[in-house]
């Protein structure tokens, strides 16, 4: 690993899921995606995730490994993605305080029960 790549977040996703694969295309198109690694659950190793991240919890919503090592899921990883995507930083900002991340969590969750219906097997 070199050192960009060491002290780049890491982003599981699912690319079994039709709209998160999208979306995500979309974030890998913009400035600042080549400092991100990206990695889709559906297609690695189990050890490529890393510690306390297995195979099924990172299939069931989206996970950002920080360069510290820290581990943050659903609407805190979003947030944490945006803050690393120069056109996208100012909305990690503004939304990633305590009581928005709440809101968009509770929005995540839904979002998550819709997903289970797109989900390719």
């Amino acid at each position: 690993m070199n050192e960009t790549t060491q002290n780049a977040p890491t982003l599981y996703y699912d690319g079994g899921c039709p709209v998160c694969s999208r979306e995500i295309a979309m974030y890998q198109r913009q400035p600042g995606a080549d400092r991100v690694q990206w990695v889709d659950v559906t297609r690695c190793e189990p050890h490529q995730l890393g510690q306390g991240l297995t195979p099924d919890a990172a299939l069931q919503r989206l996970h950002l490994r920080l360069p510290d090592g820290r581990l943050v899921s659903g609407a805190a990883a979003f947030t944490s993605l945006w803050r690393n995507l120069p056109r996208w930083a100012w909305l990690g900002r503004l939304l990633g305080t305590p009581a928005t991340l709440w809101v968009l969590e509770g929005g995540y969750r839904a979002f998550l029960v819709l997903r289970r219906g797109w989900r390719r097997t």
